[in-house]
């Protein structure tokens, strides 16, 4: 199995060893468009890996801070508590750069960026740039996508 994702069209794309689609998801990337650099808010691009998926049996629209759960559920009005807040929630799949100086150590190195596959507030389009860096999902779907891959399995995100 493999995960392709697509900047431009902003999509990801399931496929599974016979090189079959198995599903297609709308999500939402980085509004500072594609780049690997650090504190770039760019969405990286290149060949990575699921490092880590965490939050498995986690209610839909669990609230997830620095990788853990902080109990919370995601409603409107804990969202006009926190407007600032990036919210990721659900489910985490962290991603991990494979190419050496362009997504991976030094100052391009994505997984010390915190870069996600996360579910985000339903409020929040689907289809348009709109992301710190990560990809954004429905809750639905990375619920769905979780469930569907395991870690190691490779990403390839293009501008």
């Amino acid at each position: 199995m493999r995960i392709a994702i697509s900047i431009s069209q902003q999509t990801l794309t399931l496929f599974n060893t016979q090189n079959q689609i198995i599903a297609n998801y709308l999500v939402s990337t980085a509004k500072n468009g594609s780049g690997c650099q650090k504190n770039s808010g760019c969405t990286p691009t290149g060949r990575h890996i699921i490092r880590a998926k965490i939050g498995e049996g986690s209610p839909i629209n669990s609230v997830f801070v620095g990788r853990r759960s902080t109990g919370e559920i995601c409603s409107s009005a804990l969202m006009s508590e926190f407007p600032d807040r990036d919210w990721i929630l659900t489910r985490i799949l962290w991603l991990s750069g494979t190419e050496v100086g362009v997504n991976r150590l030094g100052d391009v190195d994505t997984m010390q960026r915190y870069i996600y596959i996360h579910g985000t507030p339903d409020s929040n389009p689907m289809g348009v740039i709109g992301s710190h860096g990560c990809v954004r999902m429905r809750n639905t779907d990375i619920i769905d996508l979780f469930d569907l891959v395991e870690v190691g399995i490779a990403v390839d995100i293009q501008p």
